[in-house]
């Protein structure tokens, strides 16, 4: 402040402490220094806020030094003292506001939601601190509605489905909390789901928790684990009755959100809709045995390898199952997928050998990779990638890789690893963004950054091999040849827990709150003659694991399966109990 703002200032004060006086004086107040006090401190204020917006049009005035407060200080006092000391402390604090920004704009309610829709959820609490105007802003539901959104609790709701979203924000993120703490912990419940006592576990897959499974009798089971129910229903096929005991092995099976799909030795193919009933919807009939079984986890599309033809299923208009595709390749397919969010055309993924192919309803079979005698061992795709793993042979040895190609472009992007084993799986789809797992015959599970092409993380974890990975923003669940299913925090480069069962594990899927294990054998032979021995029995079979960590889910304490069975049950296991005594 220059002299002259100065003088004005002083002017005003004076005057506004005389008006307050009088006006005191006519009212008689109870507490005559309590509204004096009051006066003074309102008419300081108002006061201070008009010297500031008559100030706003000028430049700042340079910071004022100690000694010429000091000087101000002392030409400003005079006989009135408490009213000079008042002024000379209004003017201290001024000098000290220089570099504070006073905020006194009134804006548009809608203008201030969208400066605000970019702030986090850290940013919009200190906001809620500044005013109550602020706060009013700061907590509008629009804002927490979207932040919900961003981070993914909720998707499917809409913003009049709650009243308060910024509590619905916190519930959600308490939850998000308590699951990695027992995900951490191992805190939860773990069920065996029911078993076929008179068959071998065959092949296993799940989607959302639903889980199916084949069978060496030809039976395919189906469990909802989000319900907690695992009484499973079977899933019948069309085979004679009068033919007990032969029906074929199943080979494959793959389940989505509203289709089930089981793939048989003999080369027929059935397919059941989850949402009408236990018999199949179509049966599609192949000359040989089906290699390779692929199901679109997004709509209702089913491709199928058998001896050099791979075939694409889709249901028309009027929901009759058509041929959409046919393809004919040069070798036997080993790994067939369907790439997601491809729209009308559906389009595949398949291996044979050494060759690639790249399958698209509208064109023919397209050679997306070929190197003469270096065979792909694994296969995963996304929206726009494909990952295989490639076996190096020869005399010019480069090591074992697993490429990255643009299923847009049909061109190689990435060369990852340079392993000496087998790269045994790999899982691109699940993986976040940028960022890709996979696992070896050395027994080590990798994490690929997509970006710089490098390991971002090698882990020894299996001692056989490993034969199926996961992973998410921070967590990796792996399985091995030897039957351990092991829990990683990568970002601690930590093994969180382990368990262990008899035979390899093939499949493993998992969200934030349940995990789906499955040990399949290598022998699809029932090796006892004597079936109602469970113990003799269950070593051979295969096993499939249900967990579950969210709390507020659980139904059930791990009991047994012959805990849960209802009373009304005529048929039941010996699974050999004993008593022990000291």
């Amino acid at each position: 402040m220059d002299d002259h703002s100065l003088d004005e200032f002083r002017r005003r004060w004076q005057e506004e402490l005389a008006q307050a006086q009088a006006l005191r004086k006519r009212r008689r107040p109870r507490r005559p220094e309590v509204a004096a006090g009051r006066g003074e401190q309102a008419s300081g204020y108002l006061a201070l806020a008009q010297g500031l917006l008559e100030g706003a049009g000028r430049p700042p005035a340079p910071r004022a030094t100690r000694a010429e407060r000091q000087d101000a200080a002392s030409r400003s006092r005079s006989p009135p003292a408490r009213e000079e000391q008042l002024v000379d402390q209004l003017i201290r604090d001024l000098n000290e506001m220089d570099d504070v920004p006073f905020f006194d704009i009134q804006l548009p309610y809608e203008l201030a939601i969208n400066i605000f829709q970019y702030l986090d959820r850290k940013e919009l609490g200190r906001c809620a601190q500044v005013s109550k105007t602020w706060k009013v802003i700061a907590e509008d539901e629009v804002l927490w509605y979207r932040l919900c959104q961003q981070e993914g609790h909720l998707p499917e709701s809409s913003i009049s489905d709650y009243s308060c979203w910024k509590l619905i924000f916190q519930e959600c993120r308490a939850k998000e909390h308590m699951l990695r703490t027992n995900w951490k912990n191992r805190k939860g419940a773990v069920s065996e789901l029911e078993h076929i006592p008179d068959a071998v576990l065959c092949d296993v897959h799940s989607h959302d928790g639903v889980v199916i499974a084949g069978y060496t009798s030809g039976d395919v089971r189906v469990w909802d684990t989000r319900t907690w129910d695992y009484t499973a229903p079977f899933l019948e096929s069309e085979y004679e009755e009068d033919e007990p005991g032969m029906q074929p092995y199943v080979s494959f099976v793959r389940i989505n959100s509203s289709l089930a799909v089981a793939a048989y030795e003999d080369g027929f193919l059935n397919i059941w809709d989850l949402r009408t009933g236990k018999y199949p919807v179509h049966r599609f009939e192949h000359d040989a045995r089906i290699q390779a079984l692929a199901l679109s986890q997004e709509d209702a599309t089913v491709a199928t390898a058998s001896a050099f033809d791979v075939v694409m299923l889709r249901p028309n208009e009027e929901g009759y199952w058509q041929i959409t595709a046919e393809f004919e390749v040069q070798k036997l397919v080993d790994y067939l997928e369907i790439v997601p969010d491809t729209g009308r055309y559906p389009v595949a993924v398949a291996t044979a050998g050494d060759l690639v192919y790249l399958l698209k309803a509208e064109d023919s079979a397209r050679t997306l990779h070929y190197v003469y005698g270096q065979p792909v061992t694994c296969l995963d795709v996304s929206a726009n990638q494909a990952a295989f793993g490639v076996k190096s042979l020869g005399w010019v040895y480069e090591g074992n890789k697993i490429l990255v190609y643009s299923l847009e472009a049909e061109r190689c992007l990435s060369k990852l690893g340079n392993a000496l084993g087998d790269f045994t799986c790999v899982n691109l789809r699940n993986s976040p963004p940028s960022l890709m797992v996979s696992g070896n015959m050395d027994r080590r599970v990798r994490i690929h950054d997509l970006r710089t092409d490098k390991i971002a993380l090698s882990l020894s974890a299996h001692q056989l091999g490993v034969s199926a990975v996961q992973m998410d923003d921070w967590k990796i669940v792996s399985g091995g040849e030897e039957g351990l299913v092991s829990v990683w925090d990568y970002r601690m480069s930590q093994k969180l827990w382990e368990v262990h069962s008899r035979h390899p594990v093939r499949h493993l899927s998992f969200n934030s709150h349940s995990l789906i294990t499955a040990n399949v054998p290598y022998e699809r032979v029932v090796r006892n003659t004597d079936l109602d021995n469970f113990t003799t029995h269950r070593r051979h079979r295969g096993l499939i694991h249900a967990y579950e960590f969210a709390v507020d889910r659980l139904a059930f304490q791990s009991a047994l399966p012959v805990c849960r069975a209802s009373c009304d049950s005529v048929a039941g296991y010996n699974y050999d109990l004993a008593l022990a005594f000291p």
